[in-house]
């Protein structure tokens, strides 16, 4: 007997539906499609905005000019020489004064009445910065995840959280560890809006601990002291002698294919763009980074995301959404370099440095570790997992002056 009609049609469309089900899991640019990321490297440099880095971007939310608090709206100078960025604040007391609310006109309140923070740099300044963004993507909507400088948004980049702390304590770099100072503190803002001094020295889980517990590799270049110093379970645990080496290895590992799963990269000081250094240096020690992982044979299944730590003291004009009281903070650049990426992309997507995170854990399978991550963007509008993979995009180092 032959079937009727009816079933016929039934039949084909569990047919289809069946095929449409397999394709969402397996086809176009579904979260699966991520697993073609084998490597993951998180670069974070110091102190820049988008503005004052990629304002005259094209295509991109920057600006050429900035409001004061005077109620002026000025050029933002092009900046010729790093030595005139020496004093800004980039705190969080500052942070909230530059903010204003949420007018971004308080930059001139906070850099000593000398107008540094109103300051960009052009194209020919940071050449390979601009290649890197016209080649592969760049995102005009990455915000600090807290309104403050490098500690606790250095926290956010491992833990999607700071455990509260707003500042980098009174020997950053040196004793913010848990074995450091007895005298070291931080400073925590608590839920009611009211501050303590701490140790920093804190329990709450990092993304090194979800990769750890599901056994995938994982390397922090840059030695230590460093931000995982301050997490007890790492800094006093297995982990802290074979996971954390230096800088000069994550070159070596890149041209040898060593790279691990997750790569946190601190660069040597000098290097990493912190006002009143020159941006040249950093730059291209970038490239040089950039470039070992290029020619290395993890280049076809990498991303490498270089992005800023906090705002610097120097002007942006695009008011954070303001997630909680921590932030977030004012826009830096985020540069998303693979293979994968969008070519000549600028992204808009509000993104943060949780976002990374949770980009790992949506590559992974991996639960958030906080509020943070868990709504934050997984990134992957700025992929193409379909498109031909990209060449790399080697470049020169410039000889700076």
């Amino acid at each position: 007997m032959q079937p009727s009609v009816h079933a016929r049609h039934k039949a084909l469309f569990l047919l289809g539906f069946c095929a449409l089900i397999l394709c969402s899991l397996n086809c176009g640019t579904g979260p699966k499609d991520v697993r073609l990321i084998q490597h993951t490297v998180f670069i974070m440099k110091e102190n820049r905005t988008f503005d004052h880095y990629f304002g005259q971007f094209p295509g991109a939310n920057g600006a050429t000019s900035g409001a004061t608090s005077t109620g002026q709206t000025i050029p933002l100078a092009h900046l010729t020489n790093p030595a005139d960025l020496a004093n800004l604040c980039n705190g969080w007391s500052c942070a909230l004064q530059a903010m204003d609310g949420g007018k971004m006109d308080g930059f001139d309140l906070i850099d000593g009445g000398t107008l540094e923070a109103y300051t960009q740099l052009e194209q020919h300044d940071i050449p390979n910065y601009w290649a890197y963004a016209q080649h592969f993507t760049l995102a005009d909507a990455y915000f600090t995840s807290a309104h403050a400088a490098s500690l606790p948004n250095e926290l956010y980049a491992i833990a999607a959280q700071s455990g509260g702390v707003i500042d980098d304590g009174s020997d950053y770099g040196e004793g913010v560890a848990c074995d450091g100072s007895p005298a070291e503190l931080v400073t925590v803002l608590n839920p009611d809006g009211t501050t303590r001094q701490t140790s920093p020295c804190f329990d709450f889980p990092t993304l090194a601990d979800s990769l750890e517990a599901a056994g995938i590799p994982w390397m922090y270049y840059g030695g230590a002291p460093n931000t995982f110093s301050t997490i007890r379970q790492i800094r006093n645990g297995p982990t802290w002698s074979a996971n954390f080496v230096s800088t000069d290895q994550f070159f070596s590992d890149a041209q040898a294919g060593r790279l691990p799963a997750m790569s946190w990269v601190a660069m040597p000081e000098g290097d990493d763009e912190h006002p009143p250094q020159s941006w040249c240096p950093g730059e291209n020690w970038t490239v040089q980074a950039l470039d070992a992982v290029m020619q290395g044979p993890d280049w076809d299944s990498s991303v490498v995301f270089v992005t800023w730590d906090d705002f610097g003291g120097l002007y942006d004009h695009v008011a954070p959404p303001q997630l909680d009281q921590f932030g977030l903070g004012s826009r830096v650049p985020l540069l998303v370099i693979s293979p994968y990426a969008k070519p000549g992309f600028v992204v808009h997507t509000v993104y943060e440095h949780s976002s990374i995170l949770k980009f790992v854990e949506t590559r992974y399978g991996f639960a958030p570790l906080t509020a943070r991550d868990a709504n934050a963007s997984d990134m992957l509008d700025s992929f193409n997992f379909t498109q031909p993979p990209q060449a790399p995009l080697l470049l020169q180092t410039r000889q700076c002056q």
